[in-house]
């Protein structure tokens, strides 16, 4: 990779303190997409992990370990290693349950700890790297503090000499973001956002690199929501579209998520006894159900056939909604399989296009990401070191490293970053357009002709990337020239890419 070739030519040329963040540079670019969940407290940020690596690992239940960065990665051995900030290791065993134990036995001071380190042999992390962070909002300062740090977002002391090796050694620069809101979304959500930075030279979340999931969506009461004609899924589709809106241009996409059911589905949790139990509610009567149905207590103390145990872990697993779309399923095929109802649970949840959103957002431009996160920590760590010398060797090799061919992704990363940052102030419509063309990976995305035939793509690609030229040449400030350039060549290589894929 250019980038790591560069930060090794370098090396031998800086001082000894930016040779060292050069090899945490060159460690990190070798390894997974590290993607931070972040969120409020009691967004289901730990649910929604769990769900995404497929095993209930990280409790979800209040307690010591809750207030820690957590980091799960892929190792050969399932084991835990508490991080303290002194720098030393302590391996625990995992809970009987699977989790991380919630108060993490024998550690007799939290403040000493740095974060923990998850290893699973999971097929997920093999390719990337899951952060959950302590929700922001409510915990105490120190927790807050930790997390920031962690992740980057909290300034070296003036005057320090030395980075932080457990922050960089372990969860500093965090290269994505998948942020987690709920129906009440706050109007510092922007500022709660910022606060999770996505590279070690601390820039921002963007639509490079963050993606938001409203959480809970089957809480969301679909008579409030204007449109949505009393269903739940559609009232959650038009919030998601508002806190688009809200959060944009942090993020690229906010997602409609139900956690709960997403990680009982996809981690085991929903067992066969679950679905016996279910398909004995579905043979109550309407009227009876719909009463249950109403609240937890209700559905938890009624007196009928189906145990009152049995009733509450359907609620602990699936809540009132994943409760009646199962009934429905069941009553409209009497002989589905408890592994056919588990999948509907889980097509209902949401989770495949969140899933399918973090390939396009991350998985697939990975490399590109982890590049440009590289290149701001390289130039942050060349800023640091008080070299004016050394300072401009690297700024230099950076020019000529992006003025090649093959480096035009990161033009283009960089152009999305300095127009989403309002960096570079471009017209609205303009702006849009650089997003659309930067925050996408298909081609019918990037042109904003969904479903276009190869021909209008082509013929569409070649007229704007001409637009593009001229805007660069007239009427263009000297900054907005810059992007111009770089969108001009993006629609120019799509178009030679359309072209060389024809027939």
């Amino acid at each position: 990779m250019s980038v790591a070739n560069l930060c090794r030519r370098l090396q031998p040329q800086v001082s000894a303190r930016t040779a060292a963040g050069f090899a945490e540079v060159l460690r990190r670019l070798s390894a997974p997409l590290q993607v931070a969940v972040a969120g409020r407290i009691k967004s289901g940020k730990s649910t929604l992990v769990n769900a995404l690596i497929g095993r209930r690992v990280a409790p979800t239940d209040v307690g010591e370990c809750t207030r820690l960065v957590t980091r799960f990665q892929y190792g050969t051995v399932d084991r835990i290693e508490v991080v303290f900030t002194s720098g030393r290791k302590q391996v625990l065993p995992f809970a009987a349950d699977g989790t991380i134990p919630a108060e993490l036995g024998g550690v007799a001071d939290i403040s000493e700890v740095s974060h923990i380190e998850a290893y699973l042999t999971n097929a997920v992390l093999e390719d990337m790297t899951v952060i959950d962070t302590p929700g922001l909002g409510s915990l105490d300062a120190a927790s807050v503090s930790r997390t920031e740090e962690l992740l980057g977002a909290a300034k070296q002391d003036e005057g320090s000499d030395e980075l932080d090796e457990t922050s960089r050694n372990a969860v500093a620069g965090a290269e994505a973001v998948l942020y987690v809101v709920t129906q009440g979304v706050r109007a510092d959500d922007q500022q709660a956002l910022a606060a999770f930075t996505a590279a070690t030279a601390s820039r921002e979340a963007g639509p490079v690199n963050a993606i938001a999931v409203l959480n809970k969506a089957d809480t969301i009461a679909p008579e409030s929501v204007e449109g949505a004609d009393d269903d739940v899924w559609k009232a959650a589709g038009i919030l998601a579209e508002k806190q688009a809106a809200l959060l944009r241009p942090r993020v690229a996409d906010v997602l409609p998520v139900i956690g709960l059911i997403a990680e009982s589905a996809e981690s085991g949790g929903f067992t066969s006894a679950d679905a016996e139990a279910l398909r004995q509610l579905s043979k109550m009567d309407d009227s009876t159900l719909d009463t249950m149905l109403m609240a937890a207590d209700i559905f938890t103390s009624w007196e009928c056939e189906v145990p009152a145990g049995s009733r509450l872990r359907l609620l602990e697993k699936l809540d009132l909604y994943g409760i009646r779309r199962a009934v429905t399923a069941i009553r409209e095929e009497p002989e589905i399989t408890a592994g056919a109802l588990r999948r509907l649970l889980l097509e209902a949840s949401g989770l495949a296009a969140v899933r399918a959103r973090l390939n396009v957002v991350f998985a697939a431009r990975a490399d590109g990401i982890k590049a440009a996160a590289a290149l701001a920590s390289v130039t942050a760590l060349a800023h640091a070191s008080g070299d004016p010398a050394e300072r401009q060797r690297v700024h230099d090799a950076i020019e000529v490293l992006l003025a090649k061919p093959e480096a035009h992704q990161l033009r283009l990363l960089e152009a999305l970053t300095l127009v989403a940052a309002g960096a570079v102030d471009m017209p609205e419509d303009l702006a849009e357009e650089v997003l659309r063309v930067g925050s996408n990976a298909e081609i019918d995305a990037q042109l904003g002709l969904p479903g276009g035939t190869r021909e209008n793509l082509a013929a569409h690609a070649l007229e704007r990337a001409g637009w593009w030229r001229s805007f660069a040449s007239f009427g263009a400030t000297p900054a907005q020239s810059r992007v111009a350039h770089v969108v001009h060549r993006a629609y120019f290589l799509i178009w030679q890419q359309l072209r060389e894929n024809r027939g």
